[in-house]
């Protein structure tokens, strides 16, 4: 099952190389929820998927997209979130409804005396 998150990117830490081969890297985001309190959300990434925060900066609106993955390791119990996923929100985005309305709003609407010609046809194939 996989989730998306939208926030403010806080932190970058460094991709670190685990054992000989397996590469991770965590970030982390201040999540946009609206609560009372700050919401520190930290993701993880893994092997080719490291590099799909380098195009962000620090103060960049991101939606993460990833997924929860939980395991168990000497009765101890760990979880992470694995972002799978980076998008940069725009702010165009956000006000893109808006123009869209404004553009619809620009072609003439049919008024209640407007009535069909009659060259119209009734003709139904059924």
């Amino acid at each position: 099952m996989s989730y998306e998150i939208t926030g403010t990117l806080v932190k970058k830490f460094e991709t670190e190389t685990k054992g000989e081969s397996f590469r991770v890297r965590d970030f982390v985001i201040k999540a946009n929820d609206g609560g009372q309190y700050d919401n520190f959300v930290k993701f993880q990434t893994t092997q080719d998927r490291t590099a799909i925060i380098d195009d962000y900066n620090e103060g960049d609106e991101i939606k993460v997209h990833f997924d929860l993955r939980g395991r168990q390791w000497q009765e101890k119990y760990f979880t992470n979130l694995n972002a799978w996923r980076v998008e940069k929100v725009s702010g165009a985005a956000a006000s893109a409804p808006a123009a869209a309305a404004e553009s619809f709003n620009d072609f003439p609407t049919a008024s209640t005396t407007d009535e069909p010609t009659a060259e119209a046809s009734d003709d139904l194939p059924f």
